[in-house]
Order: structure tokens, then sequence, then C-alpha cells
């Protein structure tokens, strides 16, 4: 079968050992890698991706040594014990012909354990510890151990490892003035800040002999004050190559850099520019990375030479089968990464289990089973948005015969409305992926019909599943029924808004409402880069001299003037994602929007919204009051405890729990439902 894919299909000879093709599944922590007992776990996880057609995966960072955990008694591999577990690993993505590499990550002072180090004592501003100062000795002890672990690593059966060397952890707080204010050996010129990285090289080749892959990955841009410039960057590169390395890896950004890297609302392949520069000065293979999500995108750039692989974690979390996918030119089957972070990386930084908003059986594959049914049972699934078409589609791809109703004219539900936010493009590609499993399994979808109890029970179903979601909730104060009071659902479906708006209610929903009525008119969705680039400050010139790549960001005067409101005291904004939250806020901050706590709202008049604040009555002089307070669940068709039907009713997603619109619970509901089913 020819494709339009073949660079990505390509295999890639490292003189000796061959990887099967250009596509590497990246780290990603899952939380797996802390507990010996959930390495079964975290076998079938990787075992998954493996035959889902992967050519190489790198493993969640594993410590050298106990300072360089994580968390207290995090993932580590420095005794002989440590081997058993992972050879359960490297034999599961082994068996499907796929290679892997074990991370090596010393976190520095992003640890969340009170041991932590570092080139200097300076605290990072996003973990509660202070680091102390490497000594001498510690530095040259924590080379051994970095060469220790890889060769435990080559005995539980790794085809190499990946020295994690960029965002913000420790060696890159060695190789960057931003920490490193060291004035011996270690620090000072570039000469020296890298010296600590090449000695690990050093030591590890040594150690594994020259038949073990070493890769590196290497911070090109660090967007932090006092961060390096490109110079320095290849400079590092060169001398990696030089050491023995025979990978190099792309970071881009720190953990604590207050430029979003790979938030949904980040352009596709944002930073391959400065791979591809990096990559015109050294001879072993560069692999590019941050928001490569589908294969257009993922060919395209390895067909201009920018890089010679393509790194992606979140996407192969959210499609295990994204590379025999491609080879069978069926890409549109493909369960698209949307980016959002709600399920992998927030659950990371709350020391919970990764997994994936739009596949629930990331990380799960041994717990959420879809075997195929002995017994077929006529579904109906009434309600077409996330959480039905979830249960819709797995209840139909295990045998049974599903019927899908959804009252409106097309499914999608409330992804409908977010695909319209702007950086929230992506959602798009859910509801396309849902549709293609709706006609693939036989799902009989039948649109603009609205059911009653008495049909579905004439029907005949053995079970019926309630997914029909929320209704905006309504204000209910004098006025709140003046044409100029908006739901949140009218304005992102297009209906005129004035120049002076107040939005009540600063959850998930008030806050993309600001940002969609931020948007200038002609602004195209997706963001172009360059105007990205410019809005955030990030240097466009691959060859930059700035410090970390950052100039400073040009905001262009707001579209409107919006006062972002709500009841509670605590800080707007504070319940938004752990990684992503922060960027809704600093998108707000920068175009001057007005948030207002511990609001109480008194009327609504033809001259504005009446509010009390701190005991004072006063006057927002707007033209338009959008209300994102919440919403109700549609739970009608629900019968009550006591009644008896002739089928088994079950209610999921927001029809079952309002409070937030959760489309990571949603889908998870619809596909646990429909396993069991």
């Amino acid at each position: 079968m020819t494709t339009r894919y073949a660079n990505i299909l390509k295999p890639l000879h490292l003189g000796f050992t061959t990887i099967k093709n250009r596509v590497v599944m990246g780290s990603m922590h899952t939380g797996l890698e802390d507990r010996f007992y959930n390495y079964p776990k975290l076998a079938a996880y990787f075992g998954e991706r493996a035959k889902g057609g992967v050519g190489l995966i790198i493993t969640g960072g594993i410590s050298p040594n106990r300072q360089g955990w994580l968390l207290p008694a995090g993932g580590t591999m420095n005794t002989l014990g440590d081997v058993a577990p992972h050879r359960l690993v490297t034999h599961a993505v082994h068996k499907h012909g796929a290679k892997i590499l074990m991370q090596i990550l010393h976190s520095g002072r992003y640890g969340y354990q009170p041991f932590v180090v570092s080139a200097s004592p300076i605290k990072s501003p996003i973990s509660p510890f202070k680091p102390r100062k490497m000594s001498e000795r510690q530095i040259l002890n924590t080379i051994e151990d970095y060469a220790k672990t890889a060769s435990l690593a080559k005995m539980a059966g790794y085809d190499g490892v990946e020295i994690m060397g960029s965002e913000g952890y420790l060696l890159n707080q060695f190789l960057s003035r931003h920490v490193n204010q060291r004035e011996d050996q270690w620090g000072g010129t570039i000469e020296n800040r890298m010296r600590f990285a090449l000695e690990v090289v050093k030591a590890i080749r040594a150690e594994v002999g020259e038949k073990f892959i070493i890769c590196f990955r290497l911070s090109m841009l660090d967007l932090v004050h006092d961060g390096n410039t490109m110079h320095e960057v290849i400079t590092v590169a060169k001398a990696l190559e030089h050491a023995g390395v025979n990978l190099l890896n792309t970071g881009i950004g720190w953990h604590e850099a207050r430029i979003p890297t790979i938030v949904t609302s980040v352009p596709r392949a944002a930073f391959v520019d400065y791979t591809a520069e990096v990559k015109k000065h050294v001879e072993i293979p560069v692999i590019a990375s941050n928001r490569i999500n589908m294969p257009d995108t993922a060919e395209e750039i390895l067909a201009a030479g920018k890089a010679d692989m393509i790194q992606m974690a979140r996407p192969l979390l959210a499609d295990a089968f994204w590379v025999n996918k491609t080879a069978t030119n069926r890409v549109n089957e493909i369960n698209t990464c949307i980016a959002c972070n709600q399920a992998c990386l927030d659950h990371t930084f709350k020391n919970q289990r990764a997994t994936c908003l739009v596949n629930p059986r990331a990380a799960y594959e041994t717990e959420l089973v879809y075997e195929k049914t002995k017994q077929p049972k006529r579904i109906a699934v009434v309600g077409g948005g996330v959480a039905g078409m979830s249960a819709a589609t797995v209840a139909a791809s295990r045998g049974h015969h599903v019927t899908l109703f959804e009252a409106s004219n097309e499914v999608g539900g409330q992804f409908n409305l977010a695909k319209v936010v702007p950086g929230k493009e992506e959602f798009h590609e859910t509801i396309r992926y849902f549709k293609v499993q709706i006609e693939k399994t036989g799902v009989d979808l039948r649109l603009n019909t609205k059911v009653n109890r008495e049909q579905l029970e004439r029907e005949g179903f053995d079970e019926v599943v309630i997914a029909t979601g929320v209704v905006p909730r309504a204000l209910k104060i004098e006025g709140s029924d003046a044409p100029q009071v908006l739901s949140y659902a009218e304005v992102l479906r297009g209906a005129p808004v004035g120049q002076k708006v107040a939005v009540i209610g600063a959850g998930g929903i008030g806050f993309d409402v600001s940002e969609f009525l931020l948007k200038p008119e002609h602004q195209p969705q997706p963001q172009p880069l360059a105007d990205w680039q410019r809005e955030w400050g990030v240097d466009p010139n691959p060859n930059y001299v700035t410090e970390g790549g950052m100039l400073a960001p040009e905001v262009h005067p707001p579209v409107r003037e919006i006062y972002l409101l709500q009841r509670k005291t605590t800080a707007l904004g504070a319940g938004l994602g752990k990684t992503s939250g922060w960027v809704h806020r600093a998108q707000l901050k920068k175009h001057a929007v007005r948030m207002l706590r511990g609001v109480q709202y008194k009327a609504i008049s033809n001259e504005g919204l009446w509010i009390e604040m701190a005991g004072q009555d006063q006057l927002l002089r707007v033209d338009s009051i959008v209300v994102c307070a919440g919403q109700e669940s549609v739970k009608d068709l629900m019968p009550a405890a006591d009644e008896n039907t002739l089928a088994n009713y079950h209610i999921i997603g927001g029809a079952k729990l309002a409070a937030e619109l959760d489309a990571k619970r949603a889908i998870r509901e619809g596909a646990e439902l429909a396993a069991k089913l």
C-alpha cells in the first residue's frame, strides 16, 4: 500500500541498530513508574503503543539517586533489585519490534521532597523546598550514579537511555545562568556550565559501551530570564555529539516559564524551526517535539529536513495506534490529542495516575477492557455529546446494537461550543473522530430526534443510557429577562454582543467566553504562528541572540471592555487546570479584563448591571451581560427509583452531575458503562 507518509514510516539506522520508523513516544510521567507493583500495568501501557506501531518509546523519568526524586520515594534505578520490574516493560515493547529508552531524570530544585539540590541554592517558583548547593563531591557522585543507572537499564533490557537535560531539571539548571551562579569549574562560561552534562554522557558511554543508544534531551529555547542563546545551545549540542550522544531530542521552555509551550492554544509545531537550526550544526539525528499531533504536520517537518524524528507523548496517550492508522491511510480514524492537559499533566502534578481525556484507556489498559460481547443487546443512548458518543461507540465496538438519539442537527454537544473559543480549535478533531467511530462501529444515529420515555419503552431496548447533558443555568434577579442578558451558549453560537460586557461566573466557561469576546473579528483561527509569537514575546529568529529566546510581548488593545465577576471570594480561575490555568489568567490580564470577586448580583436595568461589593452598591455600565453561572442537568427521562421499566436505565456525564462541565469524566463514564453492558 502506498502512503502519503513515506518519511514518517522510513527506518532510521544508527549503525549498530535500526529504529523501524521516525515516530518517538516521548517521555510522559504516568505515576505507574514510582511503584514496582504497578509495573505490569506500565508494561501493558507501553506494550499497547509498541503494538500500535511506534518505533521508539521513552519512559517517564527515573531518578539516578534519592536527591533526584521528583516525589518522596519516586521511581529510582540504583540497585539490582530495581531491574526485575523493568524487564516486564522492555519485554512487552520488544515483543512488537519497537525500541525503548529509559529516561534518567534528576529533578534538581524541582523535586517535591526535602533532599533537593541544585547548581546554586536558589528556590524554584514552582516547588516549596529550597535546594542545597551541590559540592564538587556531590557532583562527581551524581555522575557515577547516572552511569550506574544506565548500566542497570542495560541489564533490564533497555535499548538505551535518554538523559533529561531540559525543562528546567537538574542538568538544565547547570546549563543555564538562570540558576547556575557558581564560580568554580561547573559555572561561569558555557564551557563550564555544560561540563556536568558532558561528564554524565562520557561516564555513561564508558559504562555501557558503544552499542547502546544515548539520547540527550536538550533545551533549545529556555524561555526564562538569563536563559541561553542559540549560539550557546549549538555549542552544547556539538559537544554532546562529540562526547558520544546518538540522538538529540528537543526540549522547549522550563516548567516555570511564563510562556505556554504545550497547551492547546500554542500553534501546531510552533517550535520546530529552533530544532532545525540546531540540526544544521550536528551530524547525529535530531528529534522535533511540542504540539505535533497529526501525521500531516509530522510528514511536513521530516520532508523539509527540519528534523529526523518526531516526538509525541500526549498524542500517543490519545491514540495508541496512531502509527498503524497512518501507515494504512486511516488518518481520519486517529483519536487526536487536543492538548488540554486535563487528564495527563494535571494529574501528574497532583500526584495522580496520568490518563487521557479523549482516551480513558490510557494507563488503564488492564482495567478498562473492551471485550466482544457474547450476548448482543439493543441499547439506546440519548444525547450525542461526548458522553453519549463515548458510550455508543464503545458499546457498538463490542458487538451491541446501538441507537444514538440526538435532538439537534449535529453530534458534539458542548464541544460544538468549545471549538469556537480561540485556542480550542483542536476540539473539532474530537468531534470528527467520534463521527468516524459512529459510522465505523455501525451505530444507528438519529439526528433531530427528541425522544420520550414511552418511545424508548415501545422500541423494546434492553438498556437505555441517558446522556442528555446540561442547559445553562439562568440568572434569577430583577431584569434578568432583558434582551441584553445572554447565556454563554447563545454567545458562542454567534449572538451579537456589545462593546462593554459583564461576564457573570468565572469558572472555565467564564474564562472561555471572555477569551472568545476578546478575539478581533478578523483574526483567523487557529491563530497564525507569527501573531502568537508576538503576543507572547517569543523570538521568531531561530538563531536568536536574546536571553532564553524572549522578546517583549506586543499586545493589541482589547476589542471589548470586559468585567469578569464571581460570587466566591477566592482568586478568579483558582479551579482551572493546574498546567493550563495560568495561561488563561495571563491572557485576560494582558487584555485588561477587570476581575472582581465577592460580588452579589442585584438587578439589571437599561444602564447596566447593579452589583454589591464589600457592602457597597455599584453600577457597572455595560451593554451586554453574559451568564456563565453554571449548568443544570437535563435528566427528565430518568425514571424514579421505584418505577418499573422494561429497560435498565443508566445516567452519565453532565446529565448525572452538572457541577463542572467535565468532558474527562463524561467520556470516562461513557466508556466504563459501555465496557460493562
